[in-house]
């Protein structure tokens, strides 16, 4: 089965192997329902962390296990689907961590060292917008936000070089950026020892 995705101009056609997305009006959707436990998910690279698909509260979701060292960036890419503009949202729920917490979403990524980030903090009480360029990171925007517990939605959407993030269903942080013009994977993030759930990770047709 394939669904192709057009996004800005660009049509991307994606095989759907191992059915881990659902697909309807255009949008796709990695549910990870019928990715393997204990694996990382067909048709996404594992590049930083250890990045596995778990039971947790009735279903599967994709965990960040990893304990790594402060400052290292946890990646994982989804190699098959590479949009331009996008409306890119992720359900996402922090599940430990001392050094840091939550996580966020790439796209435009060119691989594990360049790419664009939005990421929540629920230990910060922030949501930022960055890229990182050959390893280093460098913030766009800042905006507080107090935590809360349980599952939270991030989205981004990027046309051109405007970006516009929100945090359950809220836009806090609004930026504009051409560092990163072309189109490029997509994928999760979490710094440091931030372990969480990721699910719906849902790539809409056009922003």
């Amino acid at each position: 089965m394939t669904t192709v995705i057009r996004s800005a101009g660009l049509i991307v056609a994606s095989v759907l192997a191992g059915a881990q997305f659902a697909s309807g009006g255009g949008d796709v959707t990695w549910t990870f329902e019928r990715d393997i436990v204990g694996k990382t998910p067909a048709k996404f690279q594992e590049e930083v962390g250890k990045w596995r698909v778990v039971e947790a509260e009735g279903r599967k979701v994709l965990a960040q296990q990893a304990g790594s060292p402060d400052q290292v960036f946890n990646v994982v890419l989804e190699t098959d689907v590479h949009p331009r503009d996008i409306d890119l949202s992720v359900k996402l729920k922090a599940v430990a961590g001392k050094l840091d917490q939550g996580g966020g979403l790439i796209w435009r990524a060119k691989d594990k060292k360049n790419y664009y980030v939005a990421r929540y903090n629920p230990l910060e009480d922030n949501f930022r917008v960055y890229k990182v360029e050959r390893g280093k990171r460098t913030m766009f925007k800042n905006a507080d936000v107090p935590h809360t517990p349980g599952w939270h939605t991030l989205r981004v959407t990027m046309v051109g070089k405007h970006i516009e993030c929100f945090y359950d269903g809220k836009k806090y942080l609004e930026c504009d950026d051409a560092t990163f013009p072309d189109a490029g994977m997509i994928g999760l993030w979490s710094k440091a020892d931030a372990q969480s759930y990721f699910s719906d990770l849902q790539l809409k047709a056009s922003p």
